[in-house]
């Protein structure tokens, strides 16, 4: 397809979503009474599903590669689009070590896809929403499990990145969050058990993973029952922290790899792909308390992706469960992608798993 083209659809999508949401990738038109993807099976499994992505826009794509990259990910897909003046960058591990090594790009888990609006590096008045300031909190962070901590931060650290928490702050010597150079928080989590990796002064980055994407919820209940009943997740853990009025909830797909028996630390540090969901206790009390979207002015985090195996079928399924809708398959004149509406607003798209299809999405 030519940018022509892409561009037209672009704007079709855009005229629906606004003007400052972010668009997303049209493919080539499909004749009438032909379907969009080659001969698949008709119904949709949720055990097939993936969490692919989690989408934040960034003011400068260079300063962003090139931390993305320091933390060993690598660019797995780039598509530019110089007529509706945006690019997405799709980063992730990939590395012979990594869990989805050469995978195309819908059928991975994991993903960061990074939304730069042309222009917003030479702004000095721009600036994201990171999600972790008030009155615009929601999206949390991002977190990378890695080798040996005390050497990954230290690694990080030299490099001039700064820490929103370093290992050696507070009680919690198992963790950190280092700032990207927009300022969202990565989490830092121990693969192994930090109390034997103290005197070892090598990382490979090699071996890290995404892990997880975190999304504060006003009401656990209503967002444990959609993740896992709507969209098929498996609650893998739960971190219960009366004393501090908070619980963490751990979900995710089994992906190429079956969940293994009784789910600990160690094993959801050694996965991909994860969805951790906040809820601060009362809030699901206040009839007027809600959570930013990142979408709404002043705008950030965009989107979490996941990829299905027929999105004919998936949309089919979550239309007779009566979700909510921020635009339907069969909105508008893209047709290959769909976006949910989870209970906080948080928008979940929806695209076409390659390896099911047997083509690119884009």
């Amino acid at each position: 397809m030519n940018f022509a083209r892409a561009a037209q659809r672009i704007k079709s999508i855009q005229n629906f979503l606004t003007r400052q949401t972010v668009p997303r990738i049209p493919v080539p038109a499909i004749a009438a009474g032909q379907s969009g993807f080659v001969t698949m099976a008709s119904t949709t499994d949720t055990k097939n599903y993936k969490f692919n992505h989690s989408m934040i826009r960034v003011k400068d794509p260079k300063a962003s590669a090139k931390f993305y990259e320091f933390l060993g990910m690598s660019l797995v897909k780039k598509l530019e689009f110089p007529d509706s003046k945006f690019d997405l960058y799709f980063f992730g591990y990939d590395s012979p070590n990594a869990l989805s090594h050469n995978k195309s790009t819908f059928d991975r888990q994991g993903l960061i896809e990074l939304t730069h609006n042309y222009g917003t590096e030479d702004d000095p008045e721009y600036k994201v929403n990171n999600g972790n300031q008030e009155p615009n909190r929601g999206f949390g962070h991002t977190c990378i499990a890695v080798d040996n901590i005390q050497a990954a931060c230290k690694r990080i650290e030299d490099a001039g990145y700064k820490f929103q928490k370093k290992l050696t702050d507070g009680r919690m010597r198992n963790i950190a969050f280092v700032l990207d150079p927009d300022g969202y928080w990565v989490e830092v989590v121990a693969r192994n058990d930090y109390k034997q990796t103290e005197d070892v002064k090598e990382t490979d980055v090699s071996t890290y993973t995404m892990n997880h994407t975190m999304l504060r919820v006003k009401d656990a209940e209503k967002s444990l029952k959609y993740y896992q009943e709507v969209l098929g997740m498996s609650r893998l853990r739960t971190l219960e922290n009366p004393e501090a009025g908070f619980n963490l909830y751990f979900l995710g797909y089994p992906g190429d790899q079956p969940f293994p028996e009784g789910q600990d630390e160690n094993t959801i540090t050694h996965r991909e792909g994860l969805l951790e969901l906040t809820w601060n206790y009362g809030t699901e009390k206040d009839e007027n308390f809600h959570y930013h979207d990142g979408n709404s002015q002043p705008q950030g985090f965009g989107h979490i992706c996941v990829s299905v195996d027929n999105i004919d079928a998936a949309c089919k399924r979550f239309e007779d469960l009566n979700v909510s809708w921020k635009k339907r398959l069969t909105d508008g004149r893209m047709k290959n992608v769909a976006f949910l509406l989870d209970p906080d607003g948080y928008w979940i798209e929806l695209v076409q798993n390659e390896k099911f299809s047997g083509k690119e999405n884009f």
